[in-house]
C-alpha cells in the first residue's frame, strides 16, 4: 500500500543499469522474484520449457502458472527447438539460469535466444550466481553473449552482498509484475537499508574489477590444485563442485575439511540428484594464494585417511 522509498527507486535503476535492460522491479528475495516472475507471466494456456536443473523457485513458479511444461535434459538445446514445436496457441517462455549454482556450467545462449526468437516465444534467465562476476563488467553471461533477455532475474544476496532481488525487462513487464506479481504486491517489501547496501555492493562489483579478476583467478587456481590431488570437478567460473557420488561419503569429506579449517558444503538430494552428492566450494576475492593452498593440503590429508 505504500513504503515505497527513494532507496528502492535507485536500487532498481541501478540493477537496470546494470545488466543493460530498461528498467527493473526490486524483490524481497530471488526465491520471491522468480516464483512471482513465472506465475505472473504465464497461464494454463501457455508452455513454459524449464531445463531440468533449474532452482525450484523457477520450478514453484511455473506449477502456481498452471501452464503446460515441458522438462528438458540439462543444456539440451536441440530438445528446446522440439518443445518450441509444440507450443499450440498459447504463450512459450524458455526458462534457464545462466550459470548453475550447483554445476557450475550453463547453456548456450545465443541459440537460445535465436530459437525464441523463430518460434515467437520469450527467453526468461536467471542470472543469480553470474552476476557481479561473470561476463564485462560482472554484467552477467548474457552480456557476455551480447543477448538481450525478455526477462533477467538477479539477486542482491551473492556477488554484492547484501540481500533482496530483481527481476529486469521491458516498463511494459514490469509495469505488470508491479500489479500482479503476488509475492511483490502481498509481502512487505525490502528495507530501504538493505536497498541501500545492495546499491553500494552494484557501485562497489562495477567500479573495482580487481575483486572479480582475484575471484576469477582463485578459481582457476583451485581448480587446478583440486585435480592435482584427484577432485572430479565440473563447470567454470567461482563455482567449483567436486562431485563425490554417494551423500555418506559427502558429508565424512565436508565434516573433515571443516575440521582442518576448510569451510565447504556437502550438496546431496535433492538439491542434486542421487548418486551425484558433491562438495561445493565457493571463492570469493579475500581468498589468497596461501587460502588455496591450505585447501588443497586438507583435501591431500583427508584422502590419505581413506576419505573419498
Amino acid at each position: 500500500m505504500s513504503g515505497e522509498r527513494d532507496e528502492h527507486l535507485q536500487l532498481e535503476i541501478a540493477a537496470a543499469e546494470l545488466v543493460n535492460l530498461p528498467s527493473a522491479l526490486v524483490f524481497t528475495t530471488g526465491y520471491a522474484a522468480n516464483v512471482g516472475l513465472i506465475s505472473a507471466l504465464a497461464g494454463p494456456d501457455d508452455l513454459v520449457i524449464s531445463d531440468e536443473l533449474n532452482h525450484a523457485s523457477l520450478i514453484d513458479g511455473t506449477r502456481l502458472s498452471r501452464a503446460r511444461v515441458s522438462v528438458v535434459p540439462h543444456l539440451d538445446s536441440s530438445a528446446v527447438a522440439k518443445a518450441l514445436r509444440t507450443r499450440g496457441r498459447g504463450n512459450a517462455f524458455v526458462i534457464t539460469e545462466s550459470y548453475f549454482s550447483m554445476d557450475g556450467d550453463g547453456p548456450d545462449l545465443r541459440v537460445l535466444r535465436e530459437l525464441c526468437d523463430a518460434h515467437g516465444a520469450a527467453l526468461v534467465v536467471d542470472e543469480a550466481h553470474a552476476l557481479g562476476v561473470l561476463g564485462p563488467e560482472g554484467r552477467g553471461r548474457c552480456a557476455e553473449a551480447g543477448v538481450r533477455a525478455d526477462a533477467l532475474v538477479g539477486t542482491f544476496g551473492k556477488a554484492f552482498g547484501a540481500a533482496g532481488a530483481f527481476v529486469a525487462g521491458c516498463p511494459t513487464l514490469v509495469t505488470w509484475l508491479w500489479n500482479r506479481a503476488r509475492t511483490f504486491v502481498f509481502s512487505t517489501g525490502l528495507s530501504p537499508a538493505v536497498a541501500a547496501a545492495a546499491r553500494a555492493g552494484v557501485r562497489t562489483a562495477r567500479d573495482e574489477p580487481n575483486r572479480r579478476k582475484r575471484v576469477l583467478a582463485a578459481a582457476v587456481h583451485l581448480r587446478r590444485v583440486l585435480g592435482e590431488h584427484g577432485a572430479h570437478t565440473v563447470g567454470f567460473g567461482h563455482i567449483v563442485p567436486w562431485v563425490v557420488g554417494e551423500s555418506g561419503a559427502a558429508l565424512r569429506a565436508a565434516g573433515e575439511l571443516r575440521a582442518q579449517g576448510i569451510d565447504v558444503r556437502a550438496i546431496r538430494p535433492p538439491s542434486v540428484p542421487h548418486g551425484k552428492a558433491r562438495l561445493r566450494f565457493t571463492v570469493t576475492a579475500a581468498h589468497t594464494e596461501a587460502d588455496i593452498e591450505l585447501a588443497g593440503e586438507a583435501i591431500r590429508v583427508m584422502r590419505q585417511d581413506g576419505l573419498r
